[in-house]
Parts: structure tokens; sequence; C-alpha cells
């Protein structure tokens, strides 16, 4: 078999996704979108790249671009938990798609054993509780 040109680079996979998140944290959208994509490159059968594309949109709040990554993700990978929270998180923006957006929280938290999923979840759905189920938003509630 020859070698594909990409072969030497594989190894790189998940510095490129880890690289990307940092960028991402970093507000630098161009560079952090390059990482991902190269990272989807080296591995075309992965959902890492996608959720963190979605991340970048999410954080933006482009919320239907970021639905469709993570949602992308999940049909790659049905069982990426992270990809399953952002989801949630992002339908948590949406006042019809909340209870869709608690029960996918719910469902990461059920089946995952990662901590720091495991914390999103859990400040989210404080989050959920403590403000967007609130009438008002906390800054104009009347003291």
């Amino acid at each position: 078999m020859t070698e594909d040109k990409l072969d030497p680079y594989r190894d790189d996979f998940g510095l490129l996704i880890e690289a990307g998140f940092v960028a991402a944290k970093q507000l630098d959208e161009k560079s952090s979108i390059a990482l991902f994509e190269a990272a989807s490159l080296l591995d075309e059968n992965s959902a890492a790249p996608m959720v963190g594309v979605g991340y970048v949109h999410l954080n933006k709040l482009e919320l239907k671009k970021a639905e469709k990554y993570f949602k992308d993700a999940l049909e790659v990978d049905p069982d990426h938990h992270l990809a399953k929270a952002l989801l949630g998180i992002a339908y948590l923006l949406n006042e019809e798609k909340r209870p869709a957006g608690e029960k996918l929280l719910q469902e990461a938290m059920e089946k995952t054993d990662d901590p720091t999923i495991k914390k999103l979840v859990e400040t989210s759905m404080t989050w959920v509780e403590s403000d967007l189920k609130k009438k008002k938003a906390p800054f104009f509630e009347e003291e």
C-alpha cells in the first residue's frame, strides 16, 4: 500500500482539536475553524471537529448554525455526550426548544462518565432554574 501524505500527521488529530478549542476560547474564530477543519482532514469519520465548529457558533449565539453542527456530530456518533450537552444548551436559548434542551442535558448527564460534561450539565441546569424559568430577567426584578 502507498502511504497517504497525511499519515505522518494523523497522531496530531487530538492536538488540533485541543488547539481549536483553545483558539475558540481566545475568540480567534478564524484559527479555530482552520484547526477543526485540519483535524477533519485527518479523521473524516470523527464527530469532534463538528462539535468544535458548533461550539464556535454557539459562542457567537448563532444558534441555527450551532445546532446543525451538533446534530451532524450526533449523526456520526450518537453517543457523543459533549455534542448532546452543547445541543441541549443551544436549545435552552430558545424558549420553544427549552424542554428538548433540558431532556438532552439530562440524557447527557445520565450517560456520561466525564466529570467535565457532568459539571457543564449541572451548571446549565442551575442556569435554567435560577434565570431562564423566571418571568423576568434577574436584573429587571424589583427590590
